[in-house]
């Protein structure tokens, strides 16, 4: 096997031989360009924390000393703001050596502000699952803005695979970058590569002065399988601004954009990394796989723009047009996958700008 993310056609056959298996069989739109979809399971556990299993220790030994209250999701049921929740995922693992997987949140699910993160059986870090692992899958849900209703095989989370090295090192990034350009809408200064690739935000946009917006503290329930249904005023204020600044508000959450447009070519996949701490009280936020394919072709073959999904930590921050808030790891594919993000696959963000969630519309 060549190193690298494995493609959709390799995800196929470890389903074929049971290394991915699930309580439901796998379904082809579970599949993406290179990462398979997740789906919660039938029972949420309401807990009284967040915790990872541990060295040696089953999450289900430690779900019983933290457990308050479990309820069936068949018919609905809402996950509420500021809880945490346990749910056992329907797939489950068994990862050959060799071969291991990170798991993230979707993009709709990190710009609904949902803090999900998958947890396993002996594990020590959260959406790391090391080569060998053999067991199940748990998806830690903690609703941060929006109550949320969700029912079986919805799909919050997603997950890659990898054998060896994948990422590329800053040499080979400036590499790729020279022979086919990965960043356009930068100005002069070039893309900055330093451990990825920078992005930044933007606070100018071309247009009018809509830079963003912010979620309202108290909305209602958002409904996950409910797609442009509800108004976006109901739950969003729009943040304008003509200074190309913006001052973000301690535990505030807010929809951004790079001032970057990316172009993840075929043959590669990327994941965003928040930047260094030192940077500022925020952070970008959960979802950040990014596709092969992701802006190829895409508004004329410039690129797709990044959605930065930002909260604001103990003071309000001061954020500046074109301040660097996040980088892109490119890593190679093990192969080209067979279909690419935005091409015959139903592709919410392709070509996207400053965008809510799929669920939102105008009004």
């Amino acid at each position: 096997m060549m190193h690298g993310v494995l493609p959709d056609s390799a995800l196929r056959a470890m389903i074929a031989r049971g290394e991915i298996a699930a309580a439901r069989p796998v379904t082809p739109e579970q599949i993406q360009p290179a990462s398979l979809d997740l789906r919660l399971g039938e029972v949420a556990y309401r807990i009284r924390a967040s915790f990872l299993a541990g060295r040696g220790q089953r999450v289900e030994t430690k779900l019983s000393d933290f457990e308050m209250h479990r309820m069936r999701l068949s018919e609905g049921a809402v996950l509420e703001k500021g809880c945490v929740y346990l749910v056992p995922l329907m797939e489950r693992l068994a990862l050959p050596a060799g071969l291991t997987a990170v798991s993230n949140a979707k993009s709709s699910t990190g710009r609904l502000d949902l803090l999900t993160r998958v947890i396993t059986d002996d594990g020590t870090e959260f959406d790391r699952i090391p080569e060998g692992y053999t067991g199940p899958l748990y998806a830690e849900i903690c609703p941060r803005s929006f109550s949320v209703l969700v029912r079986p095989g919805m799909r919050l989370n997603q997950i890659r695979f990898r054998a060896g090295q994948a990422a590329l090192s800053d040499p080979e990034l400036k590499a790729l970058h020279a022979a086919e350009p990965l960043v356009s809408g930068i100005g002069h200064g070039g893309a900055v590569i330093d451990h990825g690739l920078g992005f930044s935000v933007d606070l100018r946009p071309a247009e009018g002065d809509l830079v963003g917006y912010r979620a309202k503290p108290h909305a209602g329930v958002v409904d996950l399988d409910r797609i442009a249904h509800y108004p976006a005023s109901d739950f969003w204020e729009e943040v304008r601004t003509r200074e190309g600044r913006i001052i973000l508000d301690p535990g505030a959450f807010y929809i951004l954009v790079s001032r970057e447009a990316v172009v993840i070519p075929p043959d590669f996949a990327a994941e965003m990394a928040p930047y260094l701490a030192m940077v500022g009280e925020f952070r970008v936020h959960y979802a950040g796989f990014f596709d092969p394919g992701f802006g190829h072709g895409a508004a004329g073959g410039e690129g797709s723009r990044g959605v930065l999904e930002v909260r604001c930590h103990e003071a309000p921050f001061v954020l500046e047009h074109g301040q660097v808030v996040g980088r892109l790891v490119y890593e190679r594919m093990a192969g080209r996958p067979e279909r690419l993000y935005g091409a015959g696959i139903a592709s919410n963000y392709q070509g996207q700008g400053l965008k809510l969630a799929k669920h939102f519309r105008a009004g």
